[in-house]
């Protein structure tokens, strides 16, 4: 497929940064198929599920999969990391995980000069974590992750220790109404770009699992990209353009959560007790950059921005008591907003 010059300046950018830009373009678009065809060895199904996740990773943002068990949610993220070829670790969330279980600890070791207190790392320090049910240890030690998911460091006894690049946390969590389980706080929550719900596959894909899984050993995932290519995958998503017109549709989608703000909708006002930020419209545009180029494209549309809509604003909107004992759901909410705000018009 043809892919159309990705600049964000106005001059021209010099011929090799340009054609580098061309390749790894058109290898994400090929590394697509791939993708989809490695993944399709283990996971059957699911395929806005995998796209969204697909799209945190190209933008370099971290995502939180919601879902009852049995669901598969693990074998993804482990599937994902094999195709990138990410060092990968997995951190089962229990009641008794401590703080220093994640980021890793001092101990105090013997050395040819005397004893000296040593770092040693804990698991958080790889490319791609698995933070499975997060939402099964109290937020306590949930509030361990959050320095380094948004500074990507980890900081022990006032010692900066830079994480590995890239570096993502993709956390599972079992819906809050199951028993045993702790609600995220919402400083947390707002580090995931992405909250995708994994629900239950139909009757013939759930089959199709069955039999695959009963009948004998899946096959290998093979490894198609690297870390390396994972960042320019993340500086090309940075380059796509993108008008100003989208940026205001997203801004307007985010400011239109708020409750009790000029212009809020009734709905809102009635329904919501807190709404997005301004992370939300970031993340939106980044999110529908990634789409695009995953479609051939390299400009960012309207209808790229309200695929996400569900994703980046269902964890960032807090409903009232009154929502919840009229039955509303936080997608219903998401769903009226982007009909509420006014797409901005195709132009001929």
């Amino acid at each position: 497929m043809s892919i159309p010059p990705i600049v964000t300046e106005p001059t021209l950018a010099p011929a090799t940064a340009f054609n580098n830009e061309r390749e790894v373009a058109e290898r994400l678009i090929a590394g697509r198929v791939k993708i989809e065809s490695e993944l399709a060895k283990v996971i059957v199904g699911q395929r806005d599920v995998i796209e969204q996740i697909m799209i945190a990773l190209l933008a370099g943002g971290h995502c939180l999969i919601t879902g009852a068990p049995g669901l598969a949610k693990t074998l993804l993220v482990k599937s994902i990391a094999q195709i990138f070829h990410l060092k990968f670790q997995r951190i089962q969330f229990t009641p008794d995980l401590m703080p220093a279980d994640i980021t890793g600890t001092e101990i105090l070791q013997d050395t040819g000069s005397g004893r000296q207190m040593t770092f040693v790392h804990g698991p958080v320090f790889a490319n791609m974590i698995l933070a499975d049910e997060i939402n099964r240890t109290p937020p306590k030690t949930q509030a361990a992750l959050l320095e380094a998911m948004q500074e990507h460091q980890v900081t022990a006894s006032g010692v900066r220790h830079v994480l590995q690049e890239p570096f993502f946390v993709l956390a599972t969590q079992n819906p809050i109404e199951m028993e045993g389980t702790y609600p995220l706080p919402e400083a947390q929550l707002d580090r995931f770009m992405f909250n995708v719900v994994m629900d239950y596959l139909p009757e013939d894909d759930e089959v199709r699992v069955v039999a695959q899984t009963t009948s004998g050993r899946p096959a290998a995932i093979e490894p198609q990209f690297s870390g390396e290519d994972v960042l320019q995958f993340h500086e090309l998503v940075r380059k796509v353009p993108v008008a100003e017109e989208m940026v205001r549709y997203a801004v307007r989608i985010a400011s239109l959560s708020r409750p009790n703000q000029p212009g809020s909708p009734d709905f809102v006002n009635e329904w919501v007790s807190w709404g997005a930020g301004t992370r939300a419209a970031q993340f939106l545009i980044l999110g529908a950059k990634a789409r695009a180029l995953l479609r051939g494209r390299a400009h960012v549309t309207a209808e790229d921005i309200q695929a996400l809509g569900a994703p980046t604003l269902r964890h960032r909107i807090l409903l009232n008591y009154r929502a919840e004992a009229e039955g509303i759901r936080v997608d219903d909410v998401v769903k009226r907003l982007l009909a509420a705000a006014p797409a901005p018009v195709k132009r001929a």
